[in-house]
């Protein structure tokens, strides 16, 4: 008894996940390892035991019979305990590791147990804040009002009048998470010395579980991650997160700030409040591609308990235990796949998933290309702002279990982060599509961005074989202008650096053969209205006749005015924009050559048509 609760000390003592310290501490002592294997280790088998006599007789191909297991699995590792819960959140974003029908249900895993004894949890408050709960607070309530895998949340009041809520950790979760993950981890170590059909590393994936269920412990690295977050969103006035109070605070008990606020899945209570809900949805989805793309710093788990409505229009994010970091370089890398996409690259955007950690550099991509066209070619039929991401991450799902993908962890949880706002946001407004609402941001950062990366992204978007393609450009800003941060001088300050720079030039040309073609074709149309004005015996018939027959082949510039007409529906695009920049344009040499360029083309132009007039020549 004296040894296990040495092991006990021992492995509360642990502040971050080391799996060789969690080694020898079990390896010491085997008794309570093995009455946690009895209890872990004989439903697991019992389960698998099950599912592989089903198969064995065929029953599981049944796609109900295959549901009903994936449910009793789900409801297996909540029976097991948090780590498994955990285990099992985790898995739900790994489609490479897991199967699509079993995928579904551990994306509705809920992390809800049932609250502990008030007394243990006041115990806590005071063994970890070394004072007395009456001392710290003026009020507490005695019941939780909330339970999860790690702990629970109580309301308070501090003495100082305001109120705030108290998140106090499980009594000796560090210790049966420490054993569970022993436990795991040496099953997978066991399954990738023995069982060759799973390619991904199940160790380094237990590993990196662990390390986040260690962080997800760690209350005071939650307070830094909640003032982290704060801070990268001060400037955004309707985005709130609650204020930490450090002396209310330890590495098990966590003390914020009271926030009255409304589910959004709630969605008539929100629009009581006097506030629509799907601007609550606009200002989330932005948010979260902030966080994404902009700070690389992101909330992983913005369930609908975690983001709420407030009375003065705020959403207010709370919960910041699980939270990622993406390099500079991946989030480059998903707005270039981004692009290969929405051009249906499909051989680059293969490439683009060994940059990002997806494939090795070694694997055979030519069997995947095809698979990208087959799942996404009908997705972008109907445009990237129609596209359903839940259908197209199940089709991907396939792929990556079909082929040998290897998910980087900040992938999952994007995927997590995306799937369940996506899923709070259908709740307000059935039809809504993030990845429609996501692309104008995308769009955004497309025209927006001074990454050398970027900016050749920008090109491969607009140019296909060096000829400029007017129809993404008109895309590309009308998506762009939906962006309500769309900072207008920026992008025709940008667009001027690019159209004078040296990788400009093919640019520069075609728009001295548009320009040509606009000359010519208002050239033309003048010639047309003169000689319907002269008197029938002078009129020129030919000129009448090509008029008639051939005025739709005149230009059509439809694409330049709708660009042009993109460009003065957004509020920020002014006169005095444009103006600005005239000095600059002016300055320039190859605007110099540009004028000569257009003079010459429109001249050109100009001759030939009056030889073709002159020689009776229809237009």
């Amino acid at each position: 008894m004296a040894e296990e609760l040495s092991d006990f000390i021992e492995a509360s003592g642990l502040l971050e996940y080391d799996p060789k310290a969690i080694d020898i501490i079990y390896k010491k002592n085997p008794i309570r390892l093995l009455r946690r294997l009895w209890q872990t280790l004989l439903p697991i088998g019992l389960f698998l035991l099950g599912v592989g006599w089903e198969k064995l007789i065929g029953s599981l191909e049944k796609n109900e019979r295959q549901t009903f297991r994936a449910k009793e699995f789900t409801k297996l590792l909540v029976d097991l305990g948090p780590a498994f819960i955990k285990a099992g959140q985790a898995l739900s974003t790994r489609p490479d590791i897991v199967p699509p029908i079993v995928l579904e249900e551990l994306a509705q895993l809920q992390d809800q147990l049932p609250g502990f004894e008030s007394k243990l949890a006041m115990a806590c408050i005071e063994e970890d804040l070394e004072e007395k709960v009456e001392n710290i607070f003026h009020e507490i309530d005695k019941e939780p009002i909330s339970a999860a895998s790690l702990g629970q949340v109580h309301k308070a009041i501090l003495k100082n009048g305001e109120k705030v809520a108290v998140k106090i950790q499980r009594p000796g979760l560090r210790e049966q998470i420490t054993l569970d993950l022993y436990i795991v981890r040496n099953i997978a170590i066991w399954f990738k010395n023995n069982i060759g059909i799973i390619r991904s590393d199940l160790v380094a994936l237990i590993d990196e579980l662990g390390k986040r269920i260690f962080e997800e412990m760690d209350y005071i690295n939650e307070a830094n991650n909640a003032e982290k977050f704060k801070k990268l969103h001060s400037t955004n006035n309707k985005i709130a997160v609650p204020k930490i109070y450090r002396e209310a605070t330890s590495r098990r008990v966590l003390t914020m700030e009271w926030i009255d606020g409304i589910k959004l899945t709630n969605i008539e209570a929100v629009k009581k409040l006097g506030i629509d809900p799907n601007e609550m949805i606009e200002i989330g989805v932005s948010c979260s591609l902030q966080q994404l793309i902009e700070h690389g710093f992101f909330h992983a788990d913005p369930h609908p308990g975690n983001i709420l409505a407030m009375d003065d229009g705020r959403l207010c994010y709370l919960d910041f235990g699980m939270m990622s970091d993406i390099t500079q370089q991946s989030r480059v890398g998903l707005i270039r796949a981004v692009v290969h996409l929405v051009n249906r690259k499909f051989d680059k955007l293969s490439k683009d998933f060994v940059q990002l950690g997806f494939l090795s550099e070694e694997v055979d991509l030519t069997p995947i290309a095809p698979a990208f066209e087959s799942v996404f070619t009908s997705a972008l039929e109907i445009g990237v702002n129609k596209m359903d991401f839940k259908a197209v991450t199940d089709d991907m799902s396939g792929i990556m279990y079909k082929f040998p993908f290897k998910l980087p962890p900040y992938y999952a949880l994007i995927i997590r982060s995306l799937i369940t706002l996506e899923g709070i946001a259908l709740s307000v407004d059935p039809d809504f599509k993030i990845l429609g609402a996501a692309y104008p941001y995308f769009a955004r950062r497309l025209m927006e961005d001074e990454n050398p990366e970027l900016r050749n992204s920008l090109k491969e978007m607009l140019f296909d074989e060096n000829s400029l393609k007017l129809e993404r450009l008109d895309d590309l800003l009308s998506s762009a202008t939906k962006e309500k941060k769309l900072d207008s001088e920026k992008i025709l300050d940008q667009t001027i650096d690019f159209l004078f720079s040296k990788n400009g030039d093919t640019l520069r040309n075609e728009l001295v053969s548009i320009l040509a073609m606009k000359i010519d074709s208002i050239g033309w149309k003048t010639i047309i209205k003169l000689n319907n004005k002269l008197p029938l015996k002078i009129r020129s018939k030919t000129i009448e006749k090509s008029a008639k027959i051939n005025n739709n082949k005149i230009l059509n510039l439809s694409s330049i005015q709708k660009m042009f007409n993109t460009s003065r529906m957004n509020p920020g695009f002014k006169r005095k924009i444009i103006f600005k920049q005239i000095p600059r344009i002016l300055i320039t040499k190859d605007t110099y050559k540009m004028g000569l360029g257009l003079m010459q083309k429109t001249s050109e132009k100009g001759l030939v048509r009056l030889v073709k007039v002159a020689a009776g020549v229809e237009q």
